[in-house]
């Protein structure tokens, strides 16, 4: 299990995050904090692997936790700053502090899970080598996902989750016409959501043949 802390002002916020964190295979909420000198302090007690960030917090801002954190040379957690904050000196201090990514809220689940997942797969691979290839390197670099999603023109991220959560929760595969009852979309919006993620590899498709005519797409998920 990979040890996530929350750090965010808003309690529900946090809350919600950490839902996300937990609800995700392989990831589990280990604290959370609300003030930045106590999100310092659960670092140094946790020791977790991942840190995800509030830049805006009562006491000391985000970016003097990540300083504070990689002054640690013992401490090796990683973070990924989650923040409404836009302007370019706070993205460009969170660059040079190391953080993994930066998130801008409001954000939908799929764009954290993208971003846990390739943090998992970072943290498998790099974990399996004694040394690393200029081409396991670039792997590392150019998979780094998209905090969009990277959804198509005329897609809305708001229907790509509620399609996503849907096709989650299946207990077996669904075809379009299913989805599109379980989530009051009409079938071709259904279908046109399920095969973007069908070809960005996160569900998968197998064919159903019946007595006559084509045979029946249905979907599973497989993130």
């Amino acid at each position: 299990m990979i040890d996530v802390l929350v750090v965010d002002d808003d309690f529900m916020v946090a809350k919600v995050h950490s839902g996300y964190v937990q609800k995700t295979p392989g990831f589990r909420v280990v604290g959370t904090a609300h003030t930045g000198a106590e999100a310092i302090r659960q670092v140094e007690s946790l020791r977790p692997d991942l840190v995800l960030l509030d830049i805006y917090l009562p006491d000391i801002d985000g970016v003097s936790v990540l300083r504070a954190i990689r002054a640690d040379p013992d401490q090796e957690t990683d973070v990924i700053v989650i923040s409404a904050a836009k302007d370019v000196d706070t993205v460009r201090q969170a660059m040079r502090g190391g953080v993994l990514h930066y998130l801008i809220k409001p954000f939908t689940y799929g764009a954290l899970y993208d971003q846990l997942q390739h943090f998992a797969a970072l943290h498998a691979k790099l974990g399996e080598l004694s040394e690393a290839t200029q081409a396991d390197v670039d792997r590392v670099f150019s998979a780094r996902p998209s905090a969009t999603g990277t959804l198509p023109k005329g897609f809305s991220a708001e229907t790509s989750t509620v399609v996503e959560r849907t096709l989650r929760a299946a207990s077996s595969d669904l075809s379009a016409a299913e989805c599109a009852e379980l989530t009051a979309l009409s079938r071709v919006s259904a279908r046109r959501y399920l095969e973007h993620f069908v070809a960005t590899g996160r569900a998968e498709v197998r064919l159903r043949y019946g007595g006559s005519g084509r045979p029946e797409r249905r979907y599973r998920w497989i993130g």
